[in-house]
This record gives C-alpha cells, sequence and structure tokens, in this order.
C-alpha cells in the first residue's frame, strides 16, 4: 500500500524508526522536537551519522578508558579519509574497518560532513 509521497507502509515505518534513533542519540533540532516536517535526506544523513554515536559519544567523544578515539575534532575531509583508508585496508583497526566496509562511498562522505568540525 502507498503513503504520501508515494512511499510504502515499511517504508515510513523505517523513516519513523529512523527519527527514533535520531532523538535517542542526541541527533535532533527543534523540528523533529516539535513535529513539524522535516527533510528526509537531512533524517537520512543524520541516521548514518547516528551510528557512530555508539562507540565514538553523540559528540565525538568517547567514554573515557574506552580507548576509541574522540572524533569531535576532525574535519569532513579528515574523517573521510580515515574511513576510506579503514574500507580498502590500508588503515588497520579492530572494528571500523569491518564497519566502513559497509558504506558506500557516498555514505561515508555524509557522515564526514555531519559529524566533521565546521
Amino acid at each position: 500500500m502507498r503513503r504520501a509521497f508515494g512511499l510504502s507502509r515499511a517504508w515510513s515505518l523505517k523513516r519513523l524508526g529512523a527519527a527514533a534513533v535520531l532523538v535517542a542519540a542526541g541527533f535532533t533540532t527543534p523540528a523533529i522536537a516539535s513535529g513539524d516536517k522535516v527533510d528526509p535526506q537531512f533524517v537520512y544523513n543524520s541516521s548514518l551519522a547516528a551510528t557512530c554515536a555508539s562507540c565514538h559519544g553523540t559528540n565525538g567523544v568517547s567514554v573515557a578508558d574506552a580507548r576509541v578515539p574522540w572524533i569531535n575534532t576532525l574535519t569532513p575531509k579528515e574523517i573521510a579519509k580515515a574511513m576510506l583508508e579503514y574500507k580498502n585496508g590500508t588503515r588497520s583497526g579492530t572494528i571500523m574497518p569491518q564497519l566502513a566496509k559497509g558504506y558506500t562511498d557516498e555514505q561515508i562522505e555524509i557522515v564526514a560532513q555531519v559529524l566533521g568540525k565546521k
């Protein structure tokens, strides 16, 4: 069954789930909190970046003594470079090489733009 904007119910539920992840991870804006119409691209971009919060923290600051680098001081270019190196195997790591391989180059660029220091 198609809903508004030609989206299926399953797709709408996925978007709702993505919004819930964003709020839980601390990636929220007044638009999301107030129920105003939200740009689907913003939700998609933010949900990609929200996955990083599990290890790197919601503000790019990982838990003390977690041996996970802080990413809050990195530029988008530095984040993209590191993730692409993890993805293509030129940078070693424990979890990041596996995670980076799950993203397209375009998704890596989106994550870098969302999380990178402005």
